[in-house]
């Protein structure tokens, strides 16, 4: 059987903790930054985590990283 390859793009966008969480960037922080408040800014400076619906489609992106 062969292995089975990892999605690269997957693999650049998501880290996994040692709970097995999905861990991910936040988005909405790229352009437009002069109409959203610092309090918000901050907040999407920290990561978030994938919710529990989407994180088996994330393992079946990347393999072996579970």
């Amino acid at each position: 059987m062969p292995k089975i390859k990892t999605k690269r793009a997957a693999a650049k966008r998501f880290t996994v903790t040692a709970k097995g969480k999905v861990k991910m960037k936040k988005a909405f922080l790229r352009h437009c930054l002069t109409s959203k408040d610092a309090k918000r800014k901050r907040g999407l400076r920290q990561s978030g985590v994938v919710a529990e619906v989407d994180t088996p489609r994330i393992k079946r992106f990347m393999p072996y990283s579970f």
